[in-house]
């Protein structure tokens, strides 16, 4: 069956728009209520129902283990192929992560699989109109380009945009080919959607990943929803947080200017004015801290500057946050009360609690919450967040960003012997591949690189305001969905003055179709995951191994075959493979697994062979479904997916670590303090632990992190053996490759990252405790005075970046709805992959706006109208109206999985014959607007401001 531009709708749709309730119910893991959802009746009662099939072959079926690619939450399916076509799967009954359930996305997976709109073989734009060429010419054809460029205007002129789609090995390889390369130009999808939790949460407690799992929430007496709709965006992950509900009469409350339908699942609704959060967390503190409901001895005994918090949030009483937030003192009091009562609880956030100016101001926010209640490193408790892709966790660890190398070591001279060494590389030839010269004092190779969110910019400014040679020439948009980027309009003339485009995806993706060019757009197909093997790290941090299912489709390469192809036209073969083996062109993700486990120290990606992957794997039934400890089997008491940090090397055979921070079990048993990361004192005051240990600790009290030093210090140097000795010689925990200073510390019941106090006080931030601020675009120009934004500055990303000026400009009058933005159950991401698929497309046809009936009546919108969405930066976008009641009168909704349709212009006549999604729609980021975090250059997209009219 082909499509045209719209499938056929499966049922009614009562508001004649999207997916009814009762499909969504189908087509969720939501939709089974009660114990049967949670799958608290177990294998025995429920099975597989055996229907019978038609089948056209008699050969044997084989049946595959693989991860689904669509958030993650990382649920298991069992593909079933036949002679090498895809022809049934079901969800895995015995994962310990989604114990057979599935949405509507990973229902659909097998379609990924064997899609026609893919792309089929490699293709260039030539005069308007797509060519085939052949892999080799295509390849070569690009990398003469990028030699030419990189001779003219130095390595940094090429951004390499890479993938959370990538698995965790191609990630590694694809940061390692980069820094051959010699630019620090590099990033994917996290920076738009968790760098601010990375860097919120790693400055406040050590590590910036979700703390627990989905698994553990069933043991939580409280889920705080804040910038999250679970429900839609992670569904099966709600399974876990009905358990608690039935269990534990679990306390749900859902902050968001939306009634979503992870708000039809709670206790308590909080509708906040979208951009409040920061002072929304301190109203909530200011009756706990009055009323004595925090957990004090936690507080003295692990936790720096809670008394400067107690100051700050003397500034914000009942009236002033109902002022800034919309809601009232008995809510406020009514909520603080519900998570002071019911512990362990926990946090649960997502982009609308990241993509924002104050993104990183947030996120600490929520973490001080947690902090103050005593609500970290427990089981029940602890921050919960849930990321968008597969792999967005791992892509992050091993460093496809602009600002680290793998395994978050940074970029200071010191973390690049180190992965010289590592990669058996000499540090002065990787030197040299970098430009060297020096740009307000610094190199480069020790700055962080132009991001994701700024790449715009990096074309469009001029050359002397970027602190580096020349302006960004050429994109590789690797596994990357721009219009999920803001400012779109832009976006489009920056594509048109770029010397190339390389697109590498299995879908020709919103960035072939929006350009605006008639050349220089080159299409390679890449492989989805099915097509190819490797791990993958889900949200709760636990590395999940994944089989191949099918062969590749079409002339479609695995994106580490595409890697090694261009590493060896760009002369980069040898040191990138030195020690991976390479057979018919695809390197061995084996070897690459054993290359980064001997670099991976800081967060212990050293644990985890292959082979022990690959036995957990194989054994998922062996796994608890709440505590995800192995019961029997070689892995017993082991944690599903060994959890990172799995400390020191595979030999020591470290459990991996399920709950952070968590001193109630000893380090060798996945036990931890804070992470001893900013010193050990300020301002005559401890930043170590006092009073307070994992289990077993011999030196019983807060310490700073191991080195050699340390070790001769406290006597233990002679645990190591001579080997060992020779290989720590002036090193730490962190560069020791031999692994002999972890093995030591743990065998001494310590952690190897110390055991120090999590800090409410970032002193290196711009806003060292977390402040609301205005967005820069608000309709509320009555609290600017009070809650001003910052100065215009050069940001951490070589760019200036624009704050005051933005926000003196008043467009409340013009401009008076305030424009958020999320998820749907349907699609994923940008949508190119989900609206391709004709199983998910039926369910949602239309982009939409959410409007509220008062504005509805007021402008004249009838429900299901076409009306056009301005944006104060020139966007427009023409779309469909939904009037309901979920948003209030000063907000409006989007979602942003669409695309193919810019500013009332279909451009469907531009995909190449047969690749066009069978939906497509106007992206919201063609109406979003400028503004970026501080800290991280988060992109914002969940307030700014619109006006709506009838089309």
């Amino acid at each position: 069956m082909r499509l045209t531009k719209k499938a056929p709708a499966v049922e009614h749709k009562p508001q004649g728009l999207g997916v009814s309730r009762r499909g969504f119910l189908k087509g969720t893991g939501v939709a089974a209520g009660g114990l049967a959802a949670t799958g608290l009746l177990g294998q025995q009662m429920i099975r597989p129902a055996e229907a019978a099939r038609t089948t056209y072959s008699t050969a044997p079926v084989e049946v595959k283990r693989t991860i689904c690619t669509h958030c993650s939450v990382g649920c298991g399916v069992y593909a079933e192929v036949q002679e090498g076509v895809w022809t049934g799967q079901e969800p895995a009954f015995d994962h310990p992560i989604n114990r057979g359930a599935h949405c509507a996305k990973g229902a659909a997976l097998r379609y990924h699989g064997h899609s026609t709109r893919r792309l089929k073989y490699p293709m260039k734009l030539v005069n308007g109109q797509w060519q085939r060429l052949s892999w080799e010419q295509a390849i070569s054809e690009i990398s003469g380009q990028l030699l030419s460029i990189r001779e003219q205007s130095g390595p940094d002129s090429v951004f390499w945009l890479g993938s959370a789609k990538f698995n965790n090995e191609q990630a590694y390889l694809f940061r390692k080919m980069v820094s051959l390369w010699g630019t620090n130009n590099v990033e994917h999808q996290a920076r738009i959607c968790h760098s601010t939790t990375v860097a919120g949460v790693a400055n406040t407690w050590g590590y910036g990943a979700m703390t627990n799992s989905y698994n553990d929430m069933q043991n939580s007496k409280s889920i705080l929803f804040i910038g999250s709709n679970a429900a839609e965006a992670h569904p099966v992950s709600m399974q876990h947080t009905l358990i608690a509900k039935e269990r534990n009469n679990a306390k749900v409350i859902v902050v968001d200017p939306r009634y979503t339908r992870t708000a039809a699942k709670s206790d308590e609704y909080v509708r906040i004015r979208p951009g409040s959060d920061v002072a929304f967390i301190w109203g909530l503190l200011w009756h706990i801290f009055g009323n004595g409901w925090e957990d004090r001895q936690f507080i003295s005994q692990r936790v720096y500057g809670m008394d400067e918090i107690r100051e700050e949030v003397r500034r914000f009483p009942p009236a002033e946050v109902e002022r800034i937030t919309g809601v009232g003192e008995q809510q406020m009091y009514k909520v603080a009360r519900m998570l002071a009562e019911n512990t362990p609880g926990c946090i649960v956030w997502c982009m609308g609690g990241t993509q924002h100016t104050t993104g990183n101001n947030n996120t600490r926010a929520y973490c001080i919450l947690e902090l103050a209640l005593g609500n970290v490193g427990k089981s029940g408790a602890g921050a919960n967040i849930y990321r968008g892709h597969d792999n967005v966790q791992g892509a992050t660890d091993f460093g496809v960003l602009s600002d680290s190398l793998p395994g978050y070591y940074g970029l200071a001279e010191g973390a690049w012997r180190h992965w010289a060494r590592v990669w058996d590389v000499d540090y002065e030839w990787i030197k040299n591949r970098f430009d060297q010269s020096t740009y307000r004092g610094r190199q480069p190779m020790n700055t962080n690189g132009i991001t994701v969110s700024r790449w715009i910019d990096g074309v469009l400014e001029d050359p002397a305001n970027i602190d580096q040679r020349d302006n960004i020439r050429a994109m590789f948009y690797w596994g990357h969905a721009v219009n999920s980027q803001t400012r779109g309009p832009e976006m489009r003339e920056a594509m048109k003055k770029l010397d190339m485009m390389v697109i590498v995806d299995p879908y020709p993706t919103v960035a072939a179709v929006m350009n605006d060019r008639t050349d220089g757009v080159y299409l390679l197909p890449a492989c989805t995951q099915f097509e190819t093997y490797g791990s993958v790290t889900a949200s709760n941090r636990s590395i999940q191994w994944r089989d191949k299912v099918i062969d590749p489709h079409f002339e479609s390469k695995t994106d580490h075959e595409i890697m090694y192809r261009f590493a060896r036209e760009l002369g980069l073969d040898e040191p990138l493979f030195k020690h991976i083996r390479v057979e018919n062109n695809e390197p061995n993700l084996e070897d690459v697994v054993r290359e980064y486990n001997r670099g991976m120290w800081t967060i212990g990606y050293t644990g985890q062979s292959p082979e022990r992957l690959k036995y957990h794997q194989q054994n998922w039934h062996a796994f608890d479904f709440t505590s995800l400890r192995a019961v029997g089997t070689d892995a017993h008491n082991e944690f599903y997916g060994l959890p990172w940090p799995c400390w020191g090397t595979p030999e020591m055979k470290h459990p991996g670590t399920h709950i952070l921070y968590d001193t109630s079990l000893p380090v060798a048993d996945g036990g931890l303090g804070f992470r001893a990361n900013f010193g050990v004192e300020r301002n005559g005051e401890t930043l170590l632990a006092e009073g307070s240990a994992p289990v077993g600790n011999e030196i019983g009290d807060g310490h700073p992190e191991f080195s050699a030093n340390l070790l001769k210090q406290l006597g233990w140097w002679n645990d190591l053996t001579p080997e060992e000795q020779q290989a720590a010689e002036g090193k730490d925990w962190k560069t020791d490759l031999s692994g002999g200073i972890q093995r030591v510390a743990i065998a001494h019941g310590c952690a190897p990252f110390g055991n120090g106090k999590a800090r409410t006080v970032v002193w290196t931030f711009p806003d060292a405790i977390p402040q609301h601020r205005e967005p820069l675009y608000t309709t509320r120009r009555d609290l600017v005075a009070d809650y001003p934004t910052w100065d215009d500055f050069q940001s951490i990303s070589r760019l200036p970046t624009l704050y005051r000026s933005i926000q003196e400009r008043d467009t409340s009058a013009e401009f008076p709805i305030i424009l958020t933005s999320g998820r749907l159950v349907e699609y994923e991401g940008g949508g190119d992959e989900t609206r391709s698929n004709p199983w998910l497309a039926e369910l949602q046809q239309d982009m939409f706006v959410e409007i509220n009936p008062f504005n509805a009546n007021t402008l004249r919108i009838r429900n299901g109208q076409d009306v056009w969405v301005y944006g104060p930066e020139g966007g427009r976008v023409k779309v469909k109206a939904m009037v309901t009641n979920r948003v209030d009168r000063n907000v409006a909704f989007m979602p942003f999985h669409f695309g193919g349709v810019f500013q009332g212009e279909d451009l469907r006549h531009r995909y190449p014959q047969g690749s066009d999604p069978y939906v497509l729609g106007e992206s919201v980021n063609i109406v979003t607007t400028y503004g970026y975090d501080p800290v991280t250059l988060m992109q914002e997209t969940k307030c700014t401001v619109c006006r709506i009219e009838a089309a």
